[in-house]
């Protein structure tokens, strides 16, 4: 019996249904980038979220820095309960998770983008481990710079905007 990927929680949701609000997409026909895994994401990784909001994501569309985006990857931090205790193997819950994204998201913003994320003109969101995810072993929480206007086209690495 086939199983369904692991996924994870998904808070490029926001970001998501603003940018398909604002009309900002690379287009029906256009499919730029390629699809990688949830897990795969890397630092630098400049992302198109889905058009279609999703509680858990698979996978995301990986692009050029240079296409088109509207968020990239600054940060994975895995997740460590309040006092540096080791990550519990029952999940802590989504309110939880996303206390410590908000925080630790936070703490590696200015390193990434090269100013204060209270100066910044960007904002930033994040996947979270889901449930099932979290039984596969996924502490990691993935941190995204994101816009919710006019899109990137280029990475938002030190430019301090």
């Amino acid at each position: 019996m086939d199983r369904p990927p692991p996924a994870r929680a998904s808070l490029l949701l926001l970001a998501a249904a603003l940018v398909a609000a604002a009309g900002c997409s690379v287009g029906k026909d256009a499919k730029p980038g390629r699809d990688v895994s949830s897990f795969k994401i890397k630092v630098g990784d400049c992302v198109v979220p889905p058009n279609e909001i999703k509680a858990e994501l698979s996978k995301v569309r990986v692009v050029s820095c240079a296409t088109n985006h509207t968020q990239e990857a600054y940060a994975l931090v895995d997740y460590v309960p309040a006092g540096g205790a080791s990550p519990a193997s029952v999940y802590p819950g989504d309110e939880v998770l996303k206390k410590y994204a908000d925080g630790a998201c936070a703490q590696r913003y200015e390193g990434y983008v090269g100013v204060a994320y209270a100066d910044s003109s960007l904002f930033f969101t994040y996947l979270l481990p889901s449930a099932r995810g979290w039984q596969g072993g996924d502490r990691s929480v993935v941190c995204f710079v994101t816009t919710t206007g006019k899109p990137l086209t280029k990475s938002v690495k030190g430019s301090k905007i």
